[in-house]
């Protein structure tokens, strides 16, 4: 696993779901998570909730790079996702490229593909960035 700023993601949604942060620059955000049955909706493919926490968890990570985490946080603002096809096994990978980076704001293309690399998932996140004391 790449280390995100040094944050712990011990007790974390990655830690339960099994997402690591397999490339990571300012450029481009890659992730990969197992599809087990903790990722499954009843009828047996990954719940459409838990592409959008891989999206998300990617372009949160990526936004570490744009701040001072001393000083300030990167959370989610709002997400969307398109669901392309559906995944029941193997490992899912999420790719995020920046498409605005502000001061105050950034917006993260995030695609999702299956272990065969077709297209699962479009997701787009807005992470704000917001002071640590708030």
């Amino acid at each position: 696993m790449v280390d995100v700023s040094g944050l712990n993601i011990s007790n974390t949604v990655m830690e339960t779901l099994g997402i690591e942060i397999t490339e990571i620059s300012k450029e481009k955000v890659i992730a990969t998570m197992p599809i087990s049955s903790k990722v499954l909706q009843p009828f047996g493919i990954m719940h459409g909730g838990v592409s959008l926490v891989i999206a998300e968890t990617v372009a949160s990570a990526g936004s570490y790079l744009f701040i001072d985490p001393s000083q300030q946080k990167a959370v989610g603002l709002e997400i969307n996702g398109n669901h392309i096809r559906s995944a029941s096994e193997g490992l899912v990978k999420a790719v995020g490229v920046p498409v605005h980076v502000g001061r105050s704001t950034l917006v993260w293309d995030i695609r999702i593909y299956d272990q065969a690399e077709n297209l699962i998932c479009i997701s787009r996140c807005t992470v704000a960035i917001i002071n640590r004391n708030n």
